[in-house]
């Protein structure tokens, strides 16, 4: 099988990988030239308005949605269409109070902090930064027992950008500290082709529209995987020495990575291939199912599965999972009489 990937990484995974170096090419600098999203650019366009009528810096904003849907992307945008600069991390590199302390008090007035996988802080980092938050603060034990005093600095005012793929893993106090929430969905095939349409002038390959719109349909709605695979289509554009991409050579090139027309690559139909040949269409266990595509549970859960569930290919029942009729029919195999009455409920 051909591996639909760089290394051991999956070309349609959403999360930003070594393939993904153009990415910073790529981003749109205004909200004029951000695609899709309409409610949030919206909303997030007046709050900005507002605030720099006010001299005051944006209040702080939490983007939550699928990975690789642009969080990181409307962050630069704030940045600069507030006209301060953004200071980048990730929940998992603060491992300690001192690391936030030093990334706070290094902010000047106004600018941008963004933290990614915000729901992945350390518990004691994010205590620290409820008073940061709230009252522009930094509070600070020195010594231990007895004789342990609380140090306040004042820091400058600043906007926190928090952004999750899983905002119900956020706490209550973090979350309540958001002034402005935003949530990002996925894009529809249209977006995306506006997207690969302008990524394609950026790097300057000639593409047919057509050819655009049929790498945005396999793209999983997600702008990244859409970038990914206009990149790797020029690749196999460049090496047979076509011109202009046509919709035979775009075809031609996902059918070579082996991702077909609703984006499921060959791991995704692996999952589908065992639940319906070898559980007879479920119910099936995760970690047997695991065993038997030899992948990682945590993976599949989190990976394959939201996008499998998302078609309404299968569905997660207290007895494991379940092969669902659309699943059977995209791989041309026929669901039992009774399986199909059993599961009637998830196709109502």
């Amino acid at each position: 099988m051909i591996e639909s990937g760089f290394g051991d990484e999956r070309l349609i995974s959403s999360e930003r990988g070594e393939y993904d170096f153009e990415e910073n090419v790529l981003r749109p600098k205004t909200m004029e030239e951000y695609i899709g999203q309409d409610k949030v650019k919206e909303n997030l366009s007046v709050f900005m308005a507002a605030a720099k009528r006010r001299g005051e810096p944006l209040d702080h904003v939490l983007l939550y949605g699928p990975p690789g849907l642009g969080k990181t992307t409307l962050a630069h945008i704030v940045a600069n269409t507030m006209g301060t600069q953004i200071k980048l991390t990730s929940g998992p590199a603060i491992e300690r109070s001192g690391d936030l302390a030093a990334i706070l008090t290094n902010l000047n007035e106004g600018d941008v902090l963004f933290i990614d996988e915000i729901h992945r802080l350390n518990r004691s980092v994010e205590e620290i930064l409820y008073s940061a938050m709230e009252d522009y603060a930094l509070d600070i034990i020195v010594g231990k027992g007895p004789s342990a005093r609380n140090i306040r600095f004042s820091l400058k005012k600043f906007t926190l950008i928090g952004a999750t793929t899983r905002a119900g893993m956020l706490s209550s106090p973090l979350r309540d500290r958001f002034g402005i929430l935003c949530r990002l969905d996925m894009y529809t095939p249209s977006e995306l082709n506006k997207i690969v349409s302008r990524s394609a002038r950026t790097l300057g390959i000639s593409l047919e529209e057509s050819a655009g719109y049929e790498i945005a349909r396999r793209s999983r709605g997600t702008p990244r995987i859409a970038n990914r695979l206009l990149k790797r289509v020029r690749d196999f554009s460049v090496v047979s020495g076509s011109g202009a991409i046509e919709l035979r050579d775009a075809r031609r090139a996902l059918e070579k990575l082996e991702i077909d027309e609703l984006g499921l690559d060959g791991t995704d139909r692996s999952i589908l291939h065992a639940i319906i040949e070898k559980f007879g269409g479920g119910p099936v266990g995760l970690d047997t199912l695991a065993a038997t595509i030899n992948e990682d549970v945590n993976t599949i859960e989190d990976v394959y599965e939201p996008y499998l569930l998302q078609l309404g290919f299968i569905a997660r029942t207290p007895r494991g999972r379940v092969c669902l009729k659309s699943g059977y029919e995209h791989m041309g195999a026929t669901m039992p009489e009774q399986l199909k009455k059993q599961l009637s409920v998830f196709d109502e």
